[in-house]
């Protein structure tokens, strides 16, 4: 959800997600009613369980969703600065992703048993048949898919309670490189420096009381 230490695994994660999403509630809108010769109302072809067909279009389509956001949120996150409210960012991705993680495992099943429940007199041409299919296997996938991501931001948090990337987390970072304040001197030979002043001589104190030295003359008045 969130985080440099594993960007490119969390884009890709993510962007699997969104396929297997699309794929699930696509392949469902599609071919997933059918209706008999002597119908005119077309069913869910699970079953004819129209429960069925609205789970898995509505958690398809919010999962997509929710993945956009996440993108966003991605995007925005080196604009925290606030410790806290990254910490929240990471927390909040590791829980929605086991949440959703649940959901597609509560799909996964709902699909399969519906479609195993399904009579052929329902659907004597097979129609709809891979599209299916097609939705209970990727519903399937969209599980590891969502335990990877919660994975991934799990391990973004433990660098962060560890502080193994204080460049991510930290508030006031600053590469000591570029800092600039140092307050040290510069070093400096010491034979350089004594042959740049030379050696010192005290010249001779001049008497105070001489008056030929100072220029003084006495003047009658």
């Amino acid at each position: 959800m969130l985080c440099e230490v594993a960007g490119h695994q969390r884009l890709n994660w993510q962007v699997w997600i969104m396929v297997f999403s699309i794929v699930v509630f696509g392949s469902i809108v599609n071919e997933g009613y059918v209706n008999r010769l002597d119908e005119s109302e077309e069913h869910c072809i699970f079953n004819r369980n129209r429960n069925a067909c609205n789970y898995g279009i509505t958690v398809g389509v919010l999962a997509f969703l929710s993945c956009l956001l996440y993108l966003a949120l991605d995007a925005y996150f080196p604009q925290i600065s606030s410790v806290k409210d990254r910490k929240k960012a990471v927390l909040s991705d590791i829980g929605v992703s086991a949440f959703w993680a649940f959901l597609w495992f509560v799909g996964f099943c709902f699909l399969t048993n519906q479609w195993q429940a399904s009579k052929e007199e329902d659907n004597p041409m097979n129609e709809g048949g891979d599209a299916a299919r097609a939705a209970i296997t990727f519903s399937f996938f969209s599980i590891f898919t969502w335990v990877s991501k919660a994975i991934t931001a799990f391990l973004a948090y433990q660098r962060f309670r560890l502080g193994a990337d204080s460049a991510l987390f930290s508030q006031d970072y600053m590469d000591p490189s570029q800092d600039s304040g140092m307050p040290y001197a510069p070093y400096t030979n010491e034979e350089d420096a004594t042959d740049a002043v030379g050696t010192y001589q005290q010249p001779p104190a001049a008497d105070a009381f001489d008056t030929e030295t100072q220029g003084y003359q006495t003047q009658n008045y």
